[in-house]
């Protein structure tokens, strides 16, 4: 990797950050290589409970190309998909958390919450589709 290639991967990141408002402590870029393809999962962490969730995947030749995909889906994302809300808690943990999901149906927002963790962890109170606004 290059000098100019690292400013590009930082530049693209920051602006992620920005369309997402996450700032750079609520943003992980997780880069992944499978074969010849470098896959980025955008992973956020939500500052009221210090838990991470997948915002979204892409995927790319390099990790440039990977995050310029990113940036593409973040600046369009909202028109694209429906939000939903979904109740649920940590087992063993009696505080009801409320997190926010992009998706393109239900199950999209639940495999968002269960990125990376196992599934038998959690308890899911309610998953309502939002409004259009």
């Amino acid at each position: 990797m290059t000098k100019d290639n690292s400013i590009r991967i930082a530049e693209l990141q920051k602006e992620i950050e920005n369309y997402i408002g996450m700032g750079t402590k609520g943003v992980i870029f997780d880069f992944e290589e499978k074969g010849n393809t470098m896959v980025l999962h955008a992973i956020t962490i939500n500052p009221r409970h210090n838990q991470s969730f997948l915002f979204h995947t892409t995927e790319g030749v390099s990790k440039v190309d990977a995050l310029e995909a990113m940036l593409t889906y973040v600046k369009s994302y909202k028109e694209k998909e429906s939000s939903y809300t979904i109740q649920w808690s940590v087992n063993g943990d009696d505080q009801l958390q409320t997190s926010y999901f992009s998706a393109k149906n239900v199950l999209g927002a639940l495999d968002k919450l269960y990125f990376q963790r196992d599934p038998n962890t959690i308890t899911i109170f309610s998953v309502i589709l939002n409004p259009m606004s």
